[in-house]
């Protein structure tokens, strides 16, 4: 049974570095890609997205999202500044040609197709028109551009791109007689987000309860073994063989076949993105999440049942299982399945965050890096893959890979759950800020070594590794989110900014205190034989 475990938790790590995202934030008031068409003069606004407020009969009624195009007037910010102003529908309904219907200062609402945007807003213009509504013909919002032979652009009316359920709920608005009213704004992003603030809270902490988890399992495994020399002192096992009982030991080899593979099956789901694979990660969630949640409960409660903990009942198909096990079992079972079920509400990210902490201290807690070589091998592999597929990759496929699929953009879905997220709170826009798993497990398992090291080399915090592996990673990570909003909240790869601090402080130090050899290759304090110090202490007795 434990084997089993084992092997699903290596399975799940797997995973989450194959689907790790960096720090980025969903909806904005920038849209992303804002370089991908040529500006010119005339033709040169930001893309903005803009809320279209409206007003039936007087009275407050639904807000609408669009996003204004390159040319015209650009969108007023702050509220106060907008005016309400009357809707009205085009006839002909295309504006291709000038409307039949009386425009005085209102604004008009017109069907994509048949003509250029320009034009659309041009005959809009010279009918009087103070703003002009463009409904698309699909559901998502589309860019509007100058094409390349348009020179002599002279809009000053604002134009915004809307999709085409608020097209159709705002027809059927101005088609029951009623007085119908919008207004236009954009508001900013503010700078600096709380969500930016919790999300950081939550990934040192994460990597804080798994360290010293790890690092208790590793001293209790150190403790058991010198009792077994003790016991056994005929026969000496090789210390430097003997394992921690239900880890894995990562090798050099497997660090870098873990990247390769994840890049391919990263551009995998590239290709072939959908909705069905979103289900498809959602159930391995839920399974993973369901996992990690009952091992960090079944761990926690054993202190206070340890009875149950350590009392064993056999179970057909599943072998022998604690009855703590399984009575944590369907209560995490429960949870995982309620996510699912109810995680595109406003509230999912709160069980969609717990199960995703359960499985990275989990993962931590199994899968080891056994020394710094390792350590370096991974994490220097992982910060290729991670400028490849965020940065390298748009000049080969016109769009950043990793981003792409963290955000589900091929599926019509919110993107994959392999993320920790937290509402932007001061956001006019809302949306989340995001971290990807991977953002938190791989740096992870390198504190998690540094702390393991300390206590078994008995260092204290100032003299060990562990706190500057800690700083280092916090500090990495908020440089992260300093250049995510100086990037407009353009997705960043977390870990060109982690292992840079990360592992340069963890071998600067080792190299410093004369401990760098013994890091790298054994990874653990060199320790005196039990048996040698027990036949040193009955020669001093018989002296």
């Amino acid at each position: 049974m434990a084997s089993e475990k084992i092997s699903l938790m290596v399975v799940f790590c797997v995973v989450i570095l194959l689907l790790r995202d960096a720090p980025s934030v969903i909806a904005g008031d920038t849209v992303l890609d804002d370089d991908s068409t040529p500006k010119k003069p005339g033709c040169e606004n930001q893309f903005v997205l803009v809320k279209v407020q409206t007003w039936v009969n007087g009275v407050e009624d639904a807000e609408f999202v669009g996003v204004g195009a390159r040319f015209g007037r650009a969108i007023v910010s702050k509220e106060k500044n907008a005016r309400h102003t009357r809707l009205i529908l085009s006839d002909p309904r295309d504006c291709c040609s000038p409307p039949k219907n009386k425009i005085v200062g209102d604004v008009i609402m017109v069907d994509r197709g048949n003509c250029r945007f320009t034009k659309k807003a041009n005959t809009a213009q010279n009918a009087n028109a103070s703003a002009i509504l463009i409904i698309n013909n699909q559901k998502e919002l589309y860019k509007m551009v100058c094409e390349p032979d348009e020179t002599d652009l002279n809009i000053h009316i604002p134009a915004v791109m809307l999709p085409l359920d608020a097209g159709t709920r705002l027809e059927k608005m101005l088609m029951s007689n009623s007085t119908v009213s919008v207004q236009l704004y954009s508001p900013l992003r503010p700078t600096v987000d709380i969500a930016e603030v919790f999300l950081w809270l939550m990934a040192v902490l994460t990597i804080l309860c798994a360290s010293y988890w790890s690092a208790w399992g590793a001293r209790e495994a150190a403790i058991e073994q010198d009792k077994l020399f003790k016991d056994a002192s005929d026969e000496v096992p090789n210390t430097k063989d003997a394992g921690v009982s239900g880890v894995v030991n990562m090798n050099a080899k497997a660090a870098v076949l873990f990247v390769v593979v994840a890049s391919c099956f990263l551009f995998m789901l590239y290709k072939l993105m959908s909705s069905l694979f979103i289900e498809v990660l959602v159930v391995l969630f839920c399974i993973g999440g369901a996992e990690g949640l009952q091992t960090c409960l079944v761990a926690l409660l054993s202190r206070w049942f340890k009875h149950a903990g350590e009392s064993y009942i056999k179970v057909p198909f599943l072998g022998a299982i604690s009855y703590l096990t399984l009575a944590v079992s369907p209560f995490c079972i429960t949870f995982a399945v309620l996510w699912a079920v109810f995680r595109n509400e406003s509230f999912a990210w709160i069980g969609q965050d717990v199960l995703g902490i359960a499985l990275i201290i989990t993962v931590l807690q199994i899968v080891h890096v056994p020394n710094l070589k390792v350590g370096t091998v991974l994490l220097s592999c992982a910060f290729v893959y991670d400028l490849f597929w965020v940065f390298v990759s748009k000049k080969f496929f016109k769009e950043s890979v990793m981003i792409v699929v963290a955000r589900g953009d091929k599926s019509g879905e919110d993107g994959i759950p392999m993320l920790l997220k937290f509402p932007r709170i001061y956001d006019p826009w809302g949306g989340y800020s995001i971290i990807g798993f991977g953002d938190i497990l791989l740096p992870g398992m390198l504190v998690a070594f540094s702390l393991r090291y300390d206590w078994l080399a008995n260092k204290n915090l100032a003299s060990g590794y562990f706190l500057w592996a800690m700083f280092a990673y916090g500090f990495g990570l908020l440089i992260t989110y300093v250049a995510l909003n100086l990037m407009d909240g353009h997705g960043q790869p977390a870990l060109l900014y982690i292992v840079p601090f990360t592992l340069g402080t963890f071998l600067t130090l080792g190299l410093k205190r004369g401990d760098l050899k013994v890091l790298w290759t054994r990874g653990e304090p060199q320790r005196p034989c039990p048996h040698i110090r027990l036949q040193h202490s009955e020669e001093l007795n018989s002296e």
